[in-house]
């Protein structure tokens, strides 16, 4: 039908405001307003009335953001303002220099105002609307000229295809970074390695490559957003006069903006910023790779201008790389406690992500032989934040003509027995137990870390040579450990023995829970530990329990309850148990029927940030005291949220989720009356 009836032109319009609106506060916001069920429905019904009516079909409808046909290829797009490139700085002094060489060329002595923002590691790329309306996006090419993606654009959900709002300009061209958020990443990464495709080797890479498909349809079912950073034209407004102001406008017409933006005076407030984002850099939902400060008053901006290829007014404080190129020296295969043997690449050290690596892990032979990586190959290694070193790619073009693949190893390198892989797991595993050196050394290191039984001065390095002098065989013989014995060991004065054996005796005292994790039965860290403890209430039921008794409690699945069941019905565990207990090692006795004390039973809590006043292991072992399950992550089981200074993606989903959010502060006034 041609003629669309005024009461379905109507429902249609109100269905388009009402869809956007839901997007605009999920992908811009972070503050969904309804759940995804009736988001769906709406969505059905409008693509019900869009397939009636034609004519109700416009491009800035909801319905277009899945893609279109694919391209032939790309047309180009000259950019009526050049897309310019930033000049660097790499150290304190580099900032100071920039700062100095603006007041010069001002003529100023008064501190300069500065915009500061992160830089986000992504593709930029510039939009233009007329009217309210998106025309066209556009990559940043060569500055000069881009390509048109609008086809890929319009599928991202973060982007407006109609500015909200008041005010709207005349024209508006809007500079941005469209990006991967690092779960998008890890998602992309994971259904590539699951369907045997090729993996990207960064989220700025994956970013790019998505927004240069031809298929836009590719293009939409990768989760990218797009952060605003800039403004490169405008028409029909007032002249603003900041840079941050700018921005503000921005999100006032439906744009996403960096939520960590500041301004700041002068630029050794722009060096304490780039120390408080450099400490959160890891727990920040996406990548970034440097700080971008600008001078704030557009006016100045103005007056300072371009030098050939970049703005006198803005620099980028970069961060130290993430990635870097270096040489595999040698692939060794580590063996741990649970017997899982793990490649590790010895590198030629490189320094990447703020400090020297010279290994990086491999994961699995799953792992190697995805990336084909060899002894003599030249790799591109990646580290970011507090992430273990990986091996992101394998650099095909400089390998050595006489390399050779490797040889997942048969047999264990420690104790020669066979190695198990079973058909539901991709780690592949010694047989050898207690009997494997490197078993009984890892087993041991973990029982004495400070999570565990906290055995004060009991380090990797004495562990591994106890064990190797035949001073200790498993974790019950360090309680039968005397000075006179210790003595004797290479470098361990009379005093540190002492010390040690002391600080044994005090490891006696622990609590089930501490114990429990101690032991070391796979996949039972600390918060099924202390789920056991406060279910079970004693050892001697946890180890007679069955599979369907363990099922019968949260958070404990068919996996993790075969596990328990296996180590409990191993004699040998049970004799160092008894072993344990005969030593000495006790623990309080919990009743069970005595809920007095447990008033956040059946809640989960989540720390996050730094603490001040009291460390978070101490905020964990009071939490979970009083019944609580603290766990690592935010989901909507979430009771409460504890953000202390640093708080990042785990506070921004929570706020997300409308989960209850307390400072610590309030958290140890809570538990001054936690009832």
């Amino acid at each position: 039908m041609d003629v669309v009836p005024q009461k379905t032109f109507l429902e249609h319009q109100h269905l388009v405001e009402k869809l956007n609106d839901y997007n605009h506060r999920y992908y811009v916001l972070d503050d969904p307003s309804v759940p995804d069920s009736v988001y769906d429905r709406q969505m059905l019904q409008l693509q019900a009335l869009e397939q009636d009516y034609p004519a109700l079909l416009t491009e800035e409808s909801p319905s277009q953001r899945v893609g279109g046909a694919p391209l032939a290829s790309f047309v180009q797009i000259k950019h009526k303002v050049p897309m310019l490139s930033l000049d660097n700085a790499f150290v304190d002094a580099d900032l100071a220099d920039f700062d100095r060489r603006l007041k010069d060329r001002l003529n100023a002595s008064e501190a300069i105002i500065y915009a500061c923002e992160p830089k986000l590691d992504g593709a930029a790329v510039s939009l233009l609307y007329r009217d309210g309306t998106l025309i066209y996006g556009a990559t940043r090419g060569d500055g000069s000229v881009g390509e048109d993606i609008t086809a890929n654009v319009r599928t991202i959900k973060s982007i407006p295809l109609k500015l909200r709002g008041q005010n709207i300009p005349a024209l508006l061209e809007v500079r941005g970074e469209i990006y991967l958020p690092t779960v998008g990443f890890d998602a992309l990464n994971a259904s590539a390695i699951a369907s045997g495709g090729k993996t990207f080797v960064n989220p700025r890479n994956a970013a790019a490559g998505s927004l240069r498909q031809l298929d836009s349809k590719i293009t939409a079912s990768r989760p990218l957003e797009m952060c605003a950073y800039s403004v490169g034209q405008y028409e029909g407004i007032d002249t603003p006069l900041t840079h941050h102001g700018m921005l503000n406008s921005l999100a006032t017409w439906g744009f996403k903006i960096n939520q960590h933006m500041e301004v700041v005076t002068g630029i050794t407030a722009c060096v304490d910023y780039y120390n408080r984002l450099a400490l959160r850099r890891s727990q920040l939902p996406y990548d970034i790779d440097g700080i971008v400060f600008k001078v704030n008053q557009l006016s100045l901006q103005k007056r300072l201008g371009f030098v050939a290829k970049a703005p006198r007014w803005a620099i980028a404080r970069k961060f130290p790389a993430q990635e870097e190129m270096t040489e595999v020296l040698d692939i060794e295969f580590q063996v741990g406690r649970t017997g899982a043997i793990t490649p590790v690449a010895r590198l030629r050290p490189v320094f990447v992500g703020g400090v020297t690596v010279s290994n990086a892990t491999l994961h699995n032979g799953d792992e190697i032989a995805r990336l084909d990586v060899r002894v003599g190959d030249s790799v591109i290694i990646r580290r970011a934040g507090d992430v273990i070193p990986q091996v992101a790619k394998v650099v095909i073009d400089r390998r050595p003509a006489d390399t050779e693949p490797v040889m997942f190893p048969e047999r264990c390198p420690i104790c020669q027995s066979s190695v198990l892989r079973l058909a539901d797991e991709a780690v592949a595993r010694c047989t050898g137990g207690l009997f494997c050196g490197a078993q009984i050394k890892e087993a041991i290191k973990h029982f004495a870390s400070r999570k565990a039984m906290d055995i004060d001065g009991l380090g990797d390095k004495l562990v591994e040579l106890m064990v190797d002098e035949s001073v200790i065989f498993s974790v019950a013989d360090l309680y039968d450990l005397t000075v006179e014995r210790l003595v004797g060991l290479e470098r361990l004065a009379e005093k540190s023995a002492a010390n040690l054996v002391a600080a044994i005796h005090e490891s006696k005292k622990t609590t089930l829970a501490k114990f429990l994790y101690a032991l070391g039965v796979r996949e039972v860290g600390e918060a099924t530990a202390q789920t056991l403890a406060n279910n079970f209430g004693h050892i001697d039921i946890i180890g007679r329990a069955s599979v369907d008794q363990l099922l019968e409690i949260d958070d404990i699945g068919p996996v993790v309850a075969k596990h328990i069941t296996d180590f409990f019905r191993n004699p040998d565990n049970l004799s160092i148990i008894d072993a344990l207990q005969t030593a000495g090692v006790n623990w309080p006795a919990i009743d069970l029927d005595d809920q007095s004390f447990k008033p956040l039973k059946g809640k989960v809590w989540v720390l996050t940030g730094g603490m001040q006043v009291m460390s978070r292991a101490e905020a964990k072992d009071v939490l979970q005291a009083l019944g609580a399950k603290v766990a690592s992550s935010v989901s909507t089981k979430t009771s409460q949220v504890v953000a202390g200074p640093g708080a990042g993606s785990k506070l921004t989903k929570a706020q997300s989720l409308g989960i209850p959010v307390m400072s610590e502060a309030q958290l140890i006034e809570f538990l001054m009356d936690p009832k």
